[in-house]
């Protein structure tokens, strides 16, 4: 679908392209392996190219975690909360020990402890914590069309957008509309 063409604030690309792993319109899942879920992170910078490869499980997490972040980015689009999402990034940022540290420099910073995978998750929820404390978090929506749902930074005036691109899903959308209320011509 529709890629990011200019940067987010906050690092939002990050989880953007996170949540963006999974493509419907092509079918494909760059994490659906514990080993495309290292490659995704090793590349990204959120784990040591060193590092221990996800387990089968970590994975799976990787996943919640990732539609779990969908689900809130849905609720910024107008659809009906998901009690669980906020949970699981709670959850997330638990395991990674994520938390406020005080350089001697004066600085302030969020960043997880734990060190490998439960790190590397962690960080992916600093840019949303950012986001949420600056307002820009509302912006970031997924696509409200059932067959996409793919994660963009809205970047309309009013914040009206809901598809990820308007000549693409939002045509689809129109199209649908218009078939389901003109009656079909029977000859």
């Amino acid at each position: 679908m529709a890629s990011v063409s200019t940067q987010t604030p906050n690092d939002l690309d990050l989880v953007i392209d996170f949540v963006n792993t999974f493509d419907p319109d092509h079918g494909t899942d760059a994490i659906a392996s514990a080993d495309g879920l290292g490659r995704w992170l090793i590349d990204r910078g959120l784990l040591e190219k060193d590092a221990a490869t996800p387990t089968a499980s970590e994975q799976r997490v990787a996943v919640r975690l990732r539609e779990a972040l969908r689900a809130l980015m849905l609720e910024n689009n107008g659809e009906p909360a998901d009690s669980d999402a906020a949970g699981e990034l709670q959850l997330t940022a638990q395991r990674g020990q994520l938390g406020v540290h005080f350089g001697t420099d004066g600085s302030v910073a969020i960043r997880p402890t734990a060190p490998g995978f439960p790190g590397a998750m962690a960080a992916l929820l600093i840019p949303v914590a950012d986001a949420r404390r600056d307002g820009s978090w509302q912006r970031v929506k997924a696509c409200r069309a059932d067959d996409c749902q793919w994660a963009f930074y809205d970047r309309s005036r009013n914040r009206s957008g809901v598809w990820c691109e308007m000549a693409v899903c939002g045509n689809r959308h129109k199209v649908r509309a218009y078939r389901a209320r003109t009656p079909r011509g029977g000859g």
